[in-house]
C-alpha cells in the first residue's frame, strides 16, 4: 500500500488516487500514511484526495496522524471534512486540539452541528456523553408502520445508524425501541406502540465508559441510548465505539503495568520518551530502597548463613508471581463489573487457600533441592514455611490493592508496576529472613 501511494502521488494521478481510496478500506489507507511518516507525501495526498473519501481516512486515522492532517489543512477545508463525519468522531478530534483552535473550527460549523458538538465537548471524553453520537432516529409512538417508513426515507441519509429506531412519547421521553426489520413483518397500518419493545437499557451522559462497556457485554447490545434526567435522548453509543474503548483500555492497562504513560507510543521522540519514563523509574527506585532496607535489617543473619542470599531472590520472585496471578483475575473481575470491596469473604479465602497449597507444593520442591545442595533440614524447613507465607501475602495484595485503587478512582493496573512488587518483595524478604533468624540456632 505504501509503495502504491507514493507512486500515485509522485505521478500526480488524481483519478487513480481517488480510485484507490474507493477500492480500499479507509483504515488501510490511514495505516499506509502512518507507516510512510512523510509530511511531504501527506500534504500531496491531502491536496489530491476528494473530501468525501478523505473524511473517511481522517476518521480512521490514529490521533497523532489526525492532528497532523488537520494542521496541514486550511480551516475551511478541515471544516468541510468535519461536516461529512459523524459527530462523535469530530468531537474526538476537536477534543485533542487547543481551545482557541477548537473555537475557530466550531465557529465555521453549521449551526445545528455546532450546537451538538458543543454539548458533546462539555462531557468528559471517557464518559457516555463523550462517546455518544447525536445522529440517531426517534419516532413518535403514535405513528403507523407506513408513516414510519415514509419518515425514514426523509431522515435516514443524515444518520449514522438506522437499524434501531427509538420510540418517544408526546414529551419526547424514550419509551421503547424497535428493530427496523420489525417494520417489514407487521401490517402497514399497525401502530408502533403495539409491537415496540419496552425493555430499554439506557445510560446517563456522566456514566463512565467502562460501565457502558459492561452493559454492552451483559445485555449483548449493539447500541445504547444516552438520556437526560427526563429520559429524553441526547445521543447513542454504538458497539464500534465500545470496541474502540475496550482497545484503548487494554492498551492503557498494558502500558501502566509496564510503568509507561499511555500517551507514549513506540518510536516517540527521544526527549519525550525520556521525560515520560523517568518519573516511573524514580518511583520504583524509591520503593527499591524500602526493599533494600528490609534486607539490610537482617544482614547479621545473612553473614552467618550465606546461603540465604542465594535462596531469597527466588522466594520473593515466586511470591510476586502469585500476586500477579491473583491480580490478573481481580482486574478481569473489575472490568466485568463482578468485583468490589464489599464482595463475599469467600473469594479472599479461596485465593489464600489456593496460594497456601501452591506455596506448600512449590516449597516442598524447592526445599528438596535445597536439602540436596546444602544438606540442612532446618534451612529447607524455612524455605517451605516462607514460601507458603509469601504466596499467601502475594495473593492478599493481588486481591485487595486493585480493589482499593478502584475505590479511590485510580486505575487498578497501577497495582502491578508499583505497589504489588514493592509489597511482595518487602514482606517476602521480611518473612523469609525473619524465619531464618528464628531458626538460626538450628540452622547453624
Amino acid at each position: 500500500m505504501e509503495e502504491i501511494l507514493i507512486q500515485i502521488i509522485n505521478n500526480k494521478d488524481y483519478e487513480m488516487l481517488n480510485h484507490i481510496l474507493e477500492e480500499h478500506f479507509p483504515v488501510d489507507i490511514a495505516l499506509g500514511l502512518e507507516t510512510l511518516n512523510d509530511e511531504t507525501v501527506l500534504n500531496q495526498f491531502l491536496e489530491m484526495a476528494k473530501n468525501d473519501l478523505l473524511s473517511e481516512v481522517l476518521r480512521e486515522s490514529e490521533p497523532t496522524l489526525q492532528r497532523t492532517m488537520i494542521q496541514n489543512l486550511s480551516f475551511q477545508r478541515a471544516t468541510e471534512l468535519f461536516n461529512l463525519m459523524p459527530n462523535d468522531d469530530v468531537v474526538d478530534i476537536l477534543g485533542s486540539l487547543q481551545v482557541d483552535l477548537r473555537k475557530q473550527y466550531l465557529s465555521l460549523m453549521k449551526n445545528d452541528n455546532r450546537e451538538d458538538l458543543q454539548m458533546m465537548l462539555a462531557y468528559d471524553a471517557h464518559s457516555a456523553g463523550g462517546l455518544m453520537t447525536t445522529e440517531f432516529i426517534t419516532i413518535p409512538q403514535d405513528l403507523t408502520v407506513s408513516q414510519t417508513l415514509e419518515k425514514l426515507r426523509e431522515i435516514s441519509p443524515n444518520t449514522e445508524v438506522i437499524d434501531t429506531l427509538f420510540i418517544t412519547d408526546k414529551t419526547s421521553s424514550l419509551v421503547g425501541w424497535i428493530d427496523i426489520r420489525d417494520l417489514f413483518i407487521h401490517d402497514s397500518q399497525a401502530f408502533l406502540n403495539d409491537f415496540m419493545s419496552h425493555q430499554v437499557v439506557a445510560v446517563q451522559p456522566e456514566t463512565d465508559q467502562e460501565e457502558v462497556a459492561q452493559l454492552f457485554a451483559k445485555y449483548d447490545l449493539s447500541m445504547v441510548p444516552v438520556v437526560n434526567h427526563r429520559q429524553v435522548i441526547l445521543g447513542i453509543i454504538t458497539v464500534d465505539d465500545i470496541i474502540d474503548v475496550l482497545q484503548e483500555e487494554y492498551q492503557e492497562d498494558m502500558l501502566r503495568m509496564g510503568g509507561v504513560q499511555e500517551t507514549e507510543a513506540i518510536g516517540a521522540p527521544f526527549v519525550d520518551s525520556l521525560r515520560k519514563r523517568l518519573p516511573g523509574l524514580l518511583v520504583n527506585l524509591a520503593t527499591a530502597f524500602i526493599v533494600s532496607a528490609t534486607v539490610a535489617a537482617f544482614d547479621h543473619v545473612i553473614v552467618q548463613v550465606v546461603a540465604l542470599a542465594a535462596i531469597s531472590p527466588f522466594i520473593t520472585g515466586i511470591s510476586g508471581n502469585s500476586a500477579e496471578q491473583t491480580l490478573a483475575l481481580v482486574i478481569q473481575g473489575i472490568a466485568l463489573g463482578k468485583l468490589n470491596l464489599k464482595d463475599d469473604k469467600k473469594l479472599v479465602l479461596g485465593e489464600v487457600k489456593v496460594a497456601a497449597v501452591n506455596g506448600l507444593l512449590t516449597g516442598l520442591v524447592a526445599a528438596t533441592a535445597m536439602f540436596l545442595f546444602y544438606q540442612n533440614f532446618y534451612l529447607s524447613l524455612v524455605v517451605v514455611l516462607s514460601m507458603m507465607i509469601n504466596l499467601c501475602i502475594g495473593a492478599l495484595f493481588g486481591f485487595f490493592v486493585p480493589l482499593i485503587l478502584k475505590a479511590l478512582k485510580q486505575d487498578p493496573a497501577l497495582a502491578s508496576s508499583i505497589f504489588i512488587h514493592t509489597a511482595t518483595d518487602t514482606f517476602g524478604y521480611f518473612a523469609f529472613l525473619g524465619l531464618a533468624q528464628v531458626f538460626l540456632p538450628l540452622i547453624l
